[in-house]
């Protein structure tokens, strides 16, 4: 049974940084593409960034800049950094393994 674990959210001031994590379980990593995408309160959901199996990586253009996507295949772990974080960054953030696995989601809240 693949699981995706979602870790790292919280509240956070504008122009703090948090950095979330993923960890999977239950199936090979390496070979997937993964992603990070966010769904605000009344809002649909949206991608974030995502990096493929070769690490190629590909962003949001309301975070290019202050987000990074990285993957640790040996810990089976995707993360998110991000920095320079602003109030309309608060969401609910989930993870996503290939085409059909989504993490439980992990929220983050941005303070003014």
């Amino acid at each position: 049974q693949v699981q995706l674990v979602e870790s790292g959210g919280g509240l956070v001031q504008a122009g703090g940084s948090l950095r979330l994590s993923c960890a999977a379980s239950g199936t090979i990593f390496s070979v997937y593409d993964v992603g990070w995408y966010r769904q605000a309160p009344g809002k649909q959901r949206e991608m974030v960034a995502t990096i493929t199996s070769g690490g190629s990586t590909n962003y949001a253009d309301s975070v290019k800049g202050r987000f990074t996507i990285s993957r640790d295949n040996a810990k089976k772990t995707v993360y998110l950094q991000m920095n320079s974080l602003k109030p309309a960054d608060t969401a609910v953030y989930y993870c996503r393994l290939g085409d059909i696995f989504w993490g439980q989601g992990t929220q983050v809240t941005v303070s003014s």
